[in-house]
């Protein structure tokens, strides 16, 4: 075997994460981080108006339904949700 050749049990053994991410510090392009930027805050925009506007066609039922979740906790669930991958969408274009 040559020099350059590893052993045996080096090659049965995970390598360690702290090597894996040392190796994995790739940086984006930036038409890369634009398009995935567009496409969280899009989908956080999407989520928020769809999702208001079929709790509004819902409203009659669920305040009928007597259920624990009424309007403004399911409100607040789509806001937020929203806010969310808007969020995320800021992070991926700046990281």
């Amino acid at each position: 075997m040559g020099s350059g050749s590893p052993q045996l049990d080096a090659l049965q053994r995970p390598e360690r994460l702290q090597e894996v991410l040392k190796h994995d510090n790739v940086d984006d392009c930036t038409p890369c981080r634009v398009t995935g930027a567009a496409a969280f805050m899009g989908l956080g925009a999407y989520s928020y108006f769809s999702g208001h506007s079929q709790l509004k066609a819902q409203q009659g039922k669920i305040l009928q339904s007597k259920s624990m979740f009424g309007m403004r906790s399911r409100q607040a669930g789509i806001t937020g949700t929203a806010l969310v991958l808007a969020g995320m969408g800021f992070w991926r274009l700046v990281n």
